[in-house]
Protein backbone atom coordinates (compact mmCIF):
# COMPACT_ATOMS: atom_id res chain seq x y z
CA UNK A 1 0.00 0.00 0.00
CA UNK A 2 1.38 3.54 -0.81
CA UNK A 3 -0.23 6.09 1.01
CA UNK A 4 0.08 9.88 0.27
CA UNK A 5 0.12 12.91 2.47
CA UNK A 6 -3.50 13.76 4.18
CA UNK A 7 -4.18 10.30 3.97
CA UNK A 8 -5.70 8.64 7.26
CA UNK A 9 -4.82 5.27 8.15
CA UNK A 10 -7.17 5.22 11.75
CA UNK A 11 -6.29 7.57 13.72
CA UNK A 12 -2.95 8.94 11.89
CA UNK A 13 -2.40 11.50 9.38
CA UNK A 14 0.30 10.63 6.77
CA UNK A 15 2.63 13.80 6.23
CA UNK A 16 5.46 12.12 4.75
CA UNK A 17 6.70 8.38 3.19
CA UNK A 18 10.45 8.64 5.17
CA UNK A 19 12.01 5.27 3.73
CA UNK A 20 11.23 1.72 2.78
CA UNK A 21 13.52 -1.54 3.76
CA UNK A 22 12.40 -5.09 3.10
CA UNK A 23 9.75 -5.24 5.81
CA UNK A 24 7.99 -2.61 4.66
CA UNK A 25 7.35 1.40 4.35
CA UNK A 26 8.27 3.80 6.78
CA UNK A 27 5.98 6.90 6.77
CA UNK A 28 5.90 10.44 9.08
CA UNK A 29 2.29 10.85 10.52
CA UNK A 30 0.75 12.51 12.88
CA UNK A 31 -1.25 10.75 15.75
CA UNK A 32 -4.20 12.95 16.11
CA UNK A 33 -5.22 11.39 19.10
CA UNK A 34 -2.24 12.41 21.16
CA UNK A 35 -1.21 14.69 18.68
CA UNK A 36 2.47 14.57 18.18
CA UNK A 37 4.82 13.23 14.95
CA UNK A 38 5.14 9.42 15.12
CA UNK A 39 6.29 6.99 12.44
CA UNK A 40 4.36 3.85 10.89
CA UNK A 41 5.94 1.23 9.49
CA UNK A 42 3.46 -0.04 7.30
CA UNK A 43 4.17 -4.14 5.95
CA UNK A 44 3.41 -4.16 2.26
CA UNK A 45 0.45 -6.63 1.20
CA UNK A 46 2.37 -9.18 0.01
CA UNK A 47 3.95 -9.47 3.28
CA UNK A 48 1.12 -9.94 5.11
CA UNK A 49 -0.27 -13.31 3.04
CA UNK A 50 2.73 -14.86 4.64
CA UNK A 51 1.97 -16.25 7.77
CA UNK A 52 5.82 -16.06 8.34
CA UNK A 53 6.77 -12.79 7.92
CA UNK A 54 3.49 -11.36 9.69
CA UNK A 55 4.96 -13.95 12.34
CA UNK A 56 8.62 -11.68 12.41
CA UNK A 57 6.92 -8.70 11.71
CA UNK A 58 4.67 -9.28 15.18
CA UNK A 59 7.82 -10.89 17.04
CA UNK A 60 10.05 -7.14 15.85
CA UNK A 61 7.11 -5.06 17.98
CA UNK A 62 7.15 -7.98 20.71
CA UNK A 63 10.81 -7.57 20.89
CA UNK A 64 10.86 -3.93 20.63
CA UNK A 65 8.27 -3.15 22.77
CA UNK A 66 9.76 -5.34 25.46
CA UNK A 67 12.79 -2.68 25.75
CA UNK A 68 13.12 0.47 27.28
CA UNK A 69 16.86 1.74 26.24
CA UNK A 70 16.99 5.81 25.41
CA UNK A 71 18.89 4.80 22.69
CA UNK A 72 16.24 1.89 21.21
CA UNK A 73 13.05 3.05 19.17
CA UNK A 74 10.03 3.11 21.15
CA UNK A 75 6.78 1.08 19.47
CA UNK A 76 3.61 2.95 20.71
CA UNK A 77 1.30 0.28 19.25
CA UNK A 78 0.88 -2.52 16.28
CA UNK A 79 -2.29 -2.03 14.60
CA UNK A 80 -4.84 -3.21 12.00
CA UNK A 81 -6.82 -1.12 9.77
CA UNK A 82 -8.51 -2.19 6.77
CA UNK A 83 -6.15 -5.05 6.36
CA UNK A 84 -3.53 -3.04 6.64
CA UNK A 85 -0.76 -3.59 9.42
CA UNK A 86 1.34 -1.38 11.03
CA UNK A 87 3.78 -0.60 13.57
CA UNK A 88 3.09 3.25 15.06
CA UNK A 89 6.86 4.17 16.80
CA UNK A 90 8.68 7.19 18.18
CA UNK A 91 9.86 9.90 15.37
CA UNK A 92 12.85 10.36 15.67
CA UNK A 93 14.33 13.49 13.59
CA UNK A 94 17.55 12.78 12.30
CA UNK A 95 19.62 11.45 9.90
CA UNK A 96 21.33 7.39 9.25
CA UNK A 97 24.34 6.66 10.08
CA UNK A 98 25.31 5.80 6.63
CA UNK A 99 24.49 8.90 5.68
CA UNK A 100 27.07 10.59 8.05
CA UNK A 101 29.45 7.80 6.63
CA UNK A 102 28.47 9.03 3.28
CA UNK A 103 29.33 12.62 4.03
CA UNK A 104 32.86 11.82 6.43
CA UNK A 105 33.90 10.07 3.23
CA UNK A 106 33.52 12.60 0.74
CA UNK A 107 35.69 14.80 3.04
CA UNK A 108 38.25 12.19 2.61
CA UNK A 109 38.84 12.47 6.70
CA UNK A 110 35.91 9.62 8.02
CA UNK A 111 33.85 9.80 11.19
CA UNK A 112 36.15 12.00 13.62
CA UNK A 113 37.21 9.50 16.20
CA UNK A 114 35.40 11.62 18.77
CA UNK A 115 31.98 11.41 16.76
CA UNK A 116 32.31 7.63 16.25
CA UNK A 117 32.55 7.46 20.02
CA UNK A 118 29.36 9.63 21.02
CA UNK A 119 27.34 7.19 18.64
CA UNK A 120 29.10 3.69 19.00
CA UNK A 121 29.22 3.97 23.40
CA UNK A 122 25.78 4.38 23.62
CA UNK A 123 24.78 1.78 21.25
CA UNK A 124 26.79 -0.57 22.47
CA UNK A 125 24.80 0.11 25.51
CA UNK A 126 21.62 -0.45 23.69
CA UNK A 127 22.61 -3.60 22.00
CA UNK A 128 23.92 -5.02 25.66
CA UNK A 129 20.29 -4.37 27.01
CA UNK A 130 18.40 -6.18 24.36
CA UNK A 131 20.78 -9.31 24.70
CA UNK A 132 20.42 -9.18 28.73
CA UNK A 133 16.43 -8.88 27.61
CA UNK A 134 16.99 -11.64 25.29
CA UNK A 135 16.63 -10.14 22.47
CA UNK A 136 19.04 -10.55 19.08
CA UNK A 137 19.14 -7.48 16.46
CA UNK A 138 20.39 -8.99 13.74
CA UNK A 139 20.57 -6.72 10.80
CA UNK A 140 22.99 -3.78 12.90
CA UNK A 141 24.36 -1.26 10.01
CA UNK A 142 24.37 1.75 9.59
CA UNK A 143 21.03 2.38 8.04
CA UNK A 144 19.32 0.71 11.09
CA UNK A 145 21.00 3.45 13.36
CA UNK A 146 19.41 6.87 13.14
CA UNK A 147 21.33 9.74 14.65
CA UNK A 148 19.43 12.84 16.15
CA UNK A 149 21.18 15.73 17.52
CA UNK A 150 19.75 16.94 20.60
CA UNK A 151 18.51 20.86 21.80
CA UNK A 152 22.32 21.27 23.01
CA UNK A 153 23.94 19.72 19.90
CA UNK A 154 24.13 16.62 21.86
CA UNK A 155 24.17 13.44 19.33
CA UNK A 156 21.44 10.57 20.44
CA UNK A 157 22.18 7.56 18.26
CA UNK A 158 19.26 4.81 18.13
CA UNK A 159 19.06 1.15 17.17
CA UNK A 160 16.16 0.59 14.46
CA UNK A 161 14.71 -1.82 12.65
CA UNK A 162 14.22 -5.28 14.82
CA UNK A 163 12.67 -6.71 11.90
CA UNK A 164 15.17 -9.71 12.12
CA UNK A 165 15.19 -9.83 15.66
CA UNK A 166 14.38 -13.06 18.05
CA UNK A 167 14.83 -13.75 21.28
CA UNK A 168 17.79 -16.05 22.13
CA UNK A 169 15.38 -18.56 23.74
CA UNK A 170 13.86 -19.28 19.82
CA UNK A 171 14.81 -22.40 17.44
CA UNK A 172 17.40 -19.86 15.97
CA UNK A 173 17.14 -20.02 11.84
CA UNK A 174 13.59 -20.45 10.21
CA UNK A 175 15.05 -22.44 7.05
CA UNK A 176 17.47 -24.81 7.31
CA UNK A 177 20.55 -22.72 5.96
CA UNK A 178 18.73 -19.73 5.98
CA UNK A 179 20.86 -16.62 6.82
CA UNK A 180 19.11 -13.52 7.70
CA UNK A 181 20.56 -9.97 7.97
CA UNK A 182 23.50 -8.21 7.38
Amino acid sequence: MNLSPGQTLGHYRILEKAGAGGMGVVYRAEDTRLRRQVALKVLPAAVTASADRLGRFEAEARAVAALSHPNVVTIHAVEEVGGVHFLAMEWVEGRTLDRHAREAAQTGTGLPLDLFRRIALPLVSAVAAAHARGVIHRDIKPGNIMVERGERGELKPYLLDFGLAREQESSGLTLMGAVLGT
